[in-house]
């Protein structure tokens, strides 16, 4: 296993939680500003670790790059705990440097009043089939040439301004899981494995009929 690429996959997903989930709960710019803060570090990371790792930085990334045959299972399992890892060590310097603790809720991704499981699931997931397919399309198949991280990233920074104010647009498990393990609220945590997981396999089909 390739202890590079589990370094940069923790990095980068402790980047993305902390300036992500820490723009969410300081509220920088709204709905926009978090949008920005989650798309402009998947930008920086995939060109400063997409040749070590990928830089899937995202759990549902990652099951989606191995379910198209591009990554061992072995090493996604690897690149799994590097990136829980990663949130979950983000999470806890979110919840040390701000003030109040867990109360301003650290960024955490739940679903709003009057979002149902079932309906906070398929929105996960069809977001999360937007950004899957864009990586697999753009960086995987390498349509996109050096395009492809700036794609990825507008792919997400477009998803969280339409999903944002329902789930939290996630889109990825191990974003979710750091300020969740910190807030309690790890009960909806399954919606987001999920919901997500799915999205990827879906865009795993799409990639093969495409291939």
């Amino acid at each position: 296993m390739n202890s590079k690429a589990l370094t940069v996959e923790f990095i980068g997903t402790a980047a993305l939680t902390f300036i992500g989930a820490g723009a969410g709960a300081l509220g920088v710019g709204g709905l926009v500003g978090v949008a920005l803060a989650h798309g402009l570090v998947v930008v920086a990371m995939a060109y400063a670790y997409g040749s070590i790792s990928g830089a899937h930085i995202n759990p549902a990334v990652t099951f989606g790059v191995a379910l198209s045959g591009n990554l061992s299972w072995r090493d996604a399992v690897g690149y799994w705990i590097a990136q829980f890892l990663g949130a979950t060590v983000a999470a806890a310097g979110l919840w040390f440097i701000l003030s109040g603790g867990a109360a301003n809720g650290l960024g955490q991704t739940v679903l709003a009043e009057g979002i149902t499981l079932p309906q906070g699931l398929v929105l996960e997931a069809i977001l999360t089939f937007l950004l899957v397919n864009a990586v697999l399309q753009t960086a995987v198949k390498e349509r996109a040439g050096n395009l492809a991280g700036l794609a990825i990233g507008l792919t997400l920074v477009a998803a969280i301004l339409m999903g944002g104010p329902l789930t939290g647009a996630s889109l990825n498990p191990a974003r979710t899981f750091g300020p969740a393990l910190f807030t309690g609220t790890l009960d909806v945590f399954w919606v987001y494995v999920v919901g997500t997981f799915a999205g990827a396999a879906a865009a795993v089909g799409v990639y093969r009929f495409l291939d």
